[in-house]
This record gives structure tokens, C-alpha cells and sequence, in this order.
């Protein structure tokens, strides 16, 4: 699979988003959020906190517990440990402060290797390799499963005020590779080290830290009955649904316990890494829908004259749709047909 990572310019580079780990004093309200709304195995863990499962890896999500919300830590994995090597040689020679991770700091992250940093904005970056699978996960209720597997968790944006430096950072030294990126209603960069489309994005929203995490779904009802359960709580949605104009995803955004977001999405593009020409894009991010509750005044007024102007214009979006449902079965991508229905 390396080849997959290192192929579009002979440049190391991770494989794909592996992890999320925060720290939150609110457990009891993620266990709540991560099982009621987000339909994720919730496990408990020794040290009173909780792994958020989504697939058949031991955690997707980690949350510890904390006095205080602590930086959130997206974890990256490589498929070859060579080119692990090669990108923790390059951030030494750029003077960038490492933490090799102990046994015990990689039996906790269910990896083999694993060494920590943090980018630019100050963002904590772990990058790992030999990412282990544990038993298959069980949803509180049915599921058709979350799309992971060679395309990892889903992906990664952060807030920036000047997002130059880290998408510098993210090019240069851990090779990530430019999808496209936008100007208006706000500055974007979107990145990707696989076929998804994105892995990593940067905006620039006045802020520095993590803006969501995208997570994606196999069965599109499975994303509407997350909204409706997601609507029944005050607050809980930060973005309603809608579909994206760069990746097609069709999506809506629950606010978390710990204050960013978590993108809950279905029919995601894949791409051809070796063959992808990045665009600047000038249609908004958005189709339809994703009324941002984030966005304040003429930005916001912006996004949905974008998307007014969008429906005027006909822009339409082919759909993304994989044949049947699926769901998990031991490992992350196993395939399986519904029933019929009577």
C-alpha cells in the first residue's frame, strides 16, 4: 500500500487520518452524543474515558478525561515504515520538536510506532505506523457502517487566522497534496494523501484549532436519522444538511460536547491521485443546504447568495452512490446485502 502514499511525486506521506484523541471534563455528555446521536460503539476505558468506535480498529475517536477541553490530536498513519522514517527525518531536519511515543504510549494508541509534534498553528500531530485491528464494533442501533478503511477515520479541518504557513507545512514536509481551494465566503485549502477527496483541510476562520471532523457513512438514511435525532437537542446542530460542491458530500454538522464539529456525511468522491489537477473554486462550498451557524454576518449572507446563485445557474453534481449497503463485519469495508423489505 506504500506505493499508494508515495506514487503522485516519489514523496513520503501519510496514507490517511487514523485517529482523533481530546481531552474533555464532559464524559458522560460525549458518551451521550457519541451513542445517541452519532450511532458509535462507545467502550469504556481503564482510565475513565472513552473509545469511540467505529469500525473494527480499537478506537476512532478517544476521549480522556481532563479538568479542562484539551487540544484535540489527529493521528495519521503510514502503510509503510519507511516512508514513516523518511517524513520523521524531514521534520528533524526542519527543527521540528519530536516525541517518540514508548511501548506503553503506543499500546494506548494501538499502534506500533508513533511520534508526536505539533504544526504551525500549534495543532498536536501524531503520525504512526502499524495501526492494529481489535474486535468488530457493535452500534447501539442499526447501522449500515462507516466508511473507513483504506481511506481512513474521514478528515481532519482546522481554523486558521493565516493558513500559509501550515499549508507550507502539510505540502512540503509531510507531503500532503493540493485537492483545491477557495476564496470566498472564506478562504480554504483542502488536501489529500488518498482517493478521498480530502483528508486535511485549512480554513481561515479568525480562530486557530480544530473547525470538525468529517466522519462518513455507507447508507445515506442512516445520516438523515442522525439529523433527526441531532435536532432534538438545542444547539446540537451547527450545520444543517447540504451538499458540498468540491467533494459532493451530502452532510450536516453536530456540535460536540467539546465545542468543534463533527461532519456526519454520506456519497463523498473519491479521486485518482495520480491523475488530479487542483482548481481554484468560485461556486461557495456548498450546493445547497449547510446553513453555517459559525459564519456571522456578510460572510454568511455571501454563502447563501453563492448558493442561490448556484441553483439559478443549474449547477448540479453527479451522485456518488457505492451498489447496495454495507456494514462491518470483523474488518472495515466488509461488504453485505440488505434484506428485502416485506
Amino acid at each position: 500500500m506504500s506505493d499508494v502514499a508515495t506514487s503522485v511525486s516519489g514523496q513520503a506521506r501519510p496514507s490517511r487520518l487514523a485517529y482523533v484523541v481530546l481531552g474533555s471534563p464532559k464524559i458522560d455528555a460525549w458518551r451521550s452524543f457519541a451513542k445517541d446521536v452519532m450511532a458509535m460503539d462507545v467502550r469504556e476505558t481503564e482510565g475513565g474515558g472513552l473509545a469511540l468506535r467505529m469500525d473494527a480498529k480499537p478506537f476512532r475517536f478517544a476521549v480522556e478525561p481532563s479538568a479542562q477541553e484539551g487540544a484535540v490530536t489527529a493521528g495519521w498513519e503510514f502503510d509503510a515504515a519507511a516512508d514513516l522514517s523518511a517524513v520523521v527525518d524531514k521534520l528533524r531536519v526542519a527543527g521540528v520538536a519530536l516525541v517518540e511515543g514508548d511501548m506503553a504510549a503506543c499500546q494506548a494508541r494501538g499502534v506500533e510506532r508513533l511520534y508526536a509534534f505539533a504544526d504551525p498553528a500549534g495543532n498536536p500531530v501524531e503520525l504512526c505506523f502499524g495501526h492494529r485491528d481489535g474486535d468488530a464494533p457493535h452500534f447501539p442501533r442499526p447501522l449500515g457502517g462507516f466508511k473507513t478503511g483504506d481511506c481512513g477515520l474521514g478528515h481532519m479541518v482546522y481554523a486558521c487566522i493565516d493558513s500559509a504557513p501550515s499549508v507550507t507545512f502539510y505540502e512540503d514536509i509531510l507531503g500532503f497534496r493540493l485537492s483545491d481551494s477557495a476564496d470566498e465566503p472564506f478562504a480554504a485549502t483542502f488536501m489529500h494523501v488518498n482517493p478521498r477527496h480530502h483528508s486535511l483541510a485549512l480554513v481561515e476562520a479568525g480562530r486557530t484549532g480544530v473547525h470538525h471532523v468529517m466522519v462518513e457513512l455507507y447508507a445515506f438514511d442512516d445520516v438523515g436519522q442522525a439529523y433527526d435525532r441531532a435536532q432534538l437537542e438545542e444547539g446540537r446542530v451547527a450545520v444543517t444538511l447540504g451538499r458540498h460542491t468540491n467533494d459532493f458530500m451530502t452532510s450536516f454538522y453536530a456540535a460536540t460536547p467539546s465545542g468543534f464539529m463533527i461532519e456526519y456525511g454520506w456519497g463523498g468522491r473519491t479521486i485518482d491521485p495520480e491523475h488530479w489537477r487542483a482548481e481554484v473554486l468560485h461556486d461557495g462550498p456548498s450546493l445547497w443546504g449547510h446553513e453555517r451557524q459559525w459564519l456571522q454576518g456578510p460572510k454568511r449572507q455571501l454563502a447563501r447568495d453563492m448558493r442561490l446563485r448556484a441553483a439559478e445557474a443549474g449547477l448540479k453534481a453527479p451522485m456518488q452512490v457505492s451498489e447496495g449497503f454495507f456494514d462491518i463485519a470483523g474488518r472495515a469495508d466488509a461488504p453485505v446485502r440488505p434484506k428485502a423489505v416485506e
